[in-house]
């Protein structure tokens, strides 16, 4: 029998597919592969990474299981999807760590290689679930399960190349991708030339790799086990040209840009921490650009280069993450009191102290906002989706470079590592920077004889930006110092009066209230204009925030969304926007400090929805908890029917706060 002709092909418009193993299991890799053959596909998508803390955790155990979900449709999606359509599981602590995501009726690929007596036990089961496929305690009844000997059929495949059975059972992740790209017609070239380019110097595993791809795929096509193959057209898109980019990288990119835009050499002074090392990593591949990495000693050693990069006429950056920008707070304040341009990237991880340095979260907000001595207000950009992590680095070069100031960008590990397509922006379409550095004196002293200026005050102000001038050390005639202790007014001497402090205090502070004035105006999406329940976020939650609200007014009911990319200042018009609707709903991945912040500002009823799981939000228990809102607004009954879901049992909704 023919067995390809016997198979079917059913159109779908989305899947979520979830790749999970040990951690040397190359799951990540496995995901990406995937990711970069439904990108050239043309489908839209998001995905989620999840992987161990633990350089190399224990094998076998829940711990050390690594993920990867993809979530890709014909249509335009916002998040990397609450739960997967297929779960691959390369061993049985893959399969018991996910087993809890998967809804009914979900498709498992299991390896059944690895399911050892060792194994089981370490993944903490008493029987083999396999071995009761078909009983009446059947623990998989509810799936759709396909036991696959993958690593056997890997290892088969290669045996022509000499590997021992260990490197031959590597590829097994190889296998398990060709037989995911059969069954959803993914195009196999760009991963066969990505094989071919990464193991060019070593012919045998090249070989290996593609043959186990390969030979995945052809399973998949002859074997009786898969009977349906899936189709998901490209997404509709807006003309131009795209790549698949995570945010690290868009983040990147963004700085660049912003150095080109403002003709600003960069400076980067950071210290390796999880999970913002790629941006490091990507900078130091741009020296054509103007751009100069530097690893420090440590957190501080790192920011205090980049201040000094800025003092010396530099665009300054440090990267970090939490923990490390407890450790930059106080040089923060002398870039502050200095008033010198300054980028400091925090990517958000799951805190406090160590915490969980490979899960996202977005609990700095308040850290960034206050956490300094003194008044010491520093502007905050946060972008809302990996390929918005490009814009959002722009606009914090634009903000500390045109008001002297150093900015927080608040990024987070979701955004981080997660991807999307992102279309490529002309150059000459991004704003213009201008650095405006001073070149001659500003200040007319006594000593003028014809009164023309003849000194150069360093704190004298733009009358619309309160920012001050800066002036490139070794300009003739523009010397200066700057330092951490209190400036006069204009001359920037350092001053001890009472009032010149109270003075100065003010005008930092209202230096940064005058950047709301170049900011546009707040977009609402209130499509019906009757809803009386308007959702509000920041940074990583866009994505759940707006598919939720998608399944809210699918359902029949209203509902607003608002997105804050700046947090200090916030729009002008924000307090006017809360006025308008009777309940303001603010999910965050945090115990409601962005809620907080609104009530204290605007007085606002700010209700908090608040999960502080590492992972990102789900958009079907928020559409539950908008549901609750909108029928208390209302005073109706609401019922999201399909478009709703109810948690897993295993635990409780996070009440509202």
């Amino acid at each position: 029998m023919d067995v390809s002709q016997t198979k079917q092909v059913k159109q779908l418009d989305r899947v979520i597919i979830r790749f999970a193993g040990d951690s040397g299991d190359g799951m990540q890799l496995t995901g990406d592969r995937f990711t970069q053959e439904s990108a050239v596909f043309g489908n839209d998508l998001v995905t989620l990474p999840n992987f161990p803390a633990e350089i190399r955790a224990p094998q076998g155990t829940l711990p050390g299981v690594s993920s990867f979900q993809i979530h890709f449709a014909d249509h335009d999606i916002l998040t990397a999807g609450d739960r997967p359509d297929v779960l691959v599981a390369m061993n049985p602590a893959a399969l018991k760590a996910n087993l809890g995501d998967l809804p009914k009726g979900a498709t498992i690929i299991v390896d059944t290689h690895d399911f050892t007596k060792r194994n089981l036990d370490k993944a903490g089961y008493d029987a083999n679930p396999l071995d009761l496929l078909g009983d009446a305690n059947d623990p998989l009844a509810e799936f759709n399960v396909f036991p696959v000997d993958l690593t056997g059929m890997t290892v088969e495949a290669v045996k022509e190349f000499g590997l021992t059975r260990k490197d031959a059972s590597r590829s097994k992740n190889m296998f398990a991708l060709g037989l995911l790209s059969w069954m959803y017609g993914r195009p196999t070239e760009p991963t066969v030339a990505f094989v071919e380019r990464k193991f060019s110097k070593k012919a045998d595993i090249r070989d290996a790799n593609i043959t186990a791809f390969k030979a995945g795929w052809n399973f998949g096509e002859t074997t009786e086990t898969f009977v349906v193959q899936y189709e998901i057209k490209p997404a509709a898109m807006a003309p131009g040209t795209y790549r698949n980019i995570t945010g690290n990288l868009a983040l990147s990119y963004g700085l660049v840009a912003g150095g080109v835009r403002s003709g600003l050499p960069i400076f980067l002074g950071t210290y390796p921490i999880t999970p913002a090392s790629d941006i490091l990593h990507e900078l130091s591949k741009h020296k054509a650009f103007g751009v100069t990495t530097f690893q420090a000693e440590d957190e501080i050693a790192g920011i205090g280069a980049a201040i000094g990069a800025s003092f010396a006429g530099a665009l300054g950056i440090t990267s970090t993450s939490g923990p490390g920008v407890a450790l930059k707070s106080e040089a923060m304040g002398l870039a502050v009191m200095t008033e010198l341009p300054l980028v400091v990237v925090d990517v958000q991880r799951g805190g406090p102290s160590t915490g969980l340095p490979t899960k996202t979260e977005q609990a700095d907000l308040l850290q960034a906002m206050y956490g300094r001595n003194g008044e010491a207000p520093i502007p905050i950009v946060a972008p809302q989706s990996p390929g918005d992590c490009f814009a959002a680095a722009v606009e914090a070069t634009r903000i500390a470079v045109t008001y002297r100031t150093p900015v927080m960008l608040l990024s987070d590990g979701y955004l981080a590592n997660g991807s999307e397509p992102w279309q490529i922006p002309a150059v000459d379409e991004l704003p213009a920077i201008d650095p405006d550095f001073a070149t001659a004196p500003n200040h007319v002293s006594k000593k003028s004889a014809d009164g023309e200026a003849d000194e150069f005050w360093p704190y004298l102000r733009d009358p619309e930006t309160l920012a001050r001038p800066w002036a490139v050390p070794g300009t003739a005639g523009l010397e200066h110092r700057i330092g951490g202790l209190e400036k006069g007014d204009g001359h920037g001497n350092i001053s001890y009066d009472p009032a010149n402090h109270d003075f100065m205090v003010r005008t930092r502070q209202a230096k940064i209230e005058r950047i709301a004035d170049s900011l546009p105006p707040l977009e609402v999406d209130d499509p019906s204009g009757a809803a009386k329940v308007l959702v509000i976020g920041w940074g990583s939650t866009y994505g759940p925030i707006g598919a939720a609200c998608r399944r809210v007014r699918r359902a029949g009911y209203n509902v607003a969304q608002a997105h804050l990319r700046h947090l200090n200042p916030f729009p002008k018009d924000l307090g006017e926007i809360l006025k308008r609707y009777d309940k303001v709903l603010v999910p965050e991945m945090n115990l409601g400090q962005l809620s907080r912040l609104l009530r204290a500002e605007y007085l606002v009823d700010a209700i908090g929805y608040n999960h502080v799981y590492g992972l990102p939000l789900k958009a079907a228990e928020l559409a539950e908890a908008i549901g609750q809102l909108v029928a208390d607004a209302e005073e109706i009954p609401v019922d999201l029917g399909e478009h709703g879901l109810n948690p897993p049992a295993d635990h409780e909704e996070a009440p509202l706060r």
